[in-house]
């Protein structure tokens, strides 16, 4: 285990490059799910949630192919500032989370802190910039060091920019790639295209302090 790294999943962090293309299932609700795919077309992860309430739901939960539950997200409430807790696997009654995620500012949309606890290394932090409606993201680690990134997806045959609803995420080695992609699903339910289009988002991981 990379120790300067939150591992959700050990399963997930490799030694390469890993460059995954993230499909949303509905374009007409923000959140309403996603299937994750391989560079090789073989499906990864998957997120299933259906309909227009979506960001009522409490919890979200991320599951592999064969539906295993890899991290599970919760709203906290109540919330100001539309905090989520992470979870390894399926969360039980009284599991302590991992992570927590919460926007910096009541107002701005634009802004948002991502904080972690982690047990094992409180100094764990992140940094991610860039406006998650345009496909448009990069996270950083407390070394300013590139692990991850959102970006919209070219079709290489045609060099054309595809729709929205299917971007890229890319993470670097010795990232997990489970906890790229949990932080994909947190990020679609608070910057969500209904909230707004052209904010950006500034996000940093610290250890965990109460609202």
């Amino acid at each position: 285990m990379n120790n300067e790294e939150l591992v959700i999943q050990d399963e997930y962090v490799y030694k390469e490059e890993t460059n995954l293309t993230v499909l949303k299932t509905s374009r007409f609700f923000s959140g309403d799910g996603f299937v994750v795919y391989d560079c090789k077309g073989q499906l990864v992860f998957r997120f299933d949630s259906y309909g227009p309430n979506t960001r009522d739901k409490e919890e979200l939960v991320l599951m592999n192919t064969h539906g295993r539950s890899l991290l599970t997200l919760r709203r906290k409430k109540p919330s100001l500032h539309q905090r989520w807790e992470g979870f390894k696997g399926e969360r039980k009654d009284g599991d302590k989370p991992i992570f927590n995620v919460k926007r910096s500012s009541i107002i701005a949309r634009s802004r948002m802190t991502i904080t972690v606890e982690v047990h094992d290394n409180p100094g764990v932090e992140y940094l991610i910039e860039g406006c998650f409606p345009q496909r448009c993201c990069k996270i950083f680690n407390a070394t300013k060091k590139l692990v991850a990134e959102i970006r919209r997806k070219v079709d290489p045959t045609t060099s054309v920019m595809l729709g929205k609803e299917v971007f890229m995420l890319c993470v670097q080695p010795d990232f997990d790639v489970s906890f790229a992609m949990g932080l994909v699903l947190v990020l679609d339910q608070i910057n969500g295209e209904n909230f707004f289009d052209n904010g950006t988002i500034e996000t940093s991981v610290h250890p965990t302090t109460e609202d």
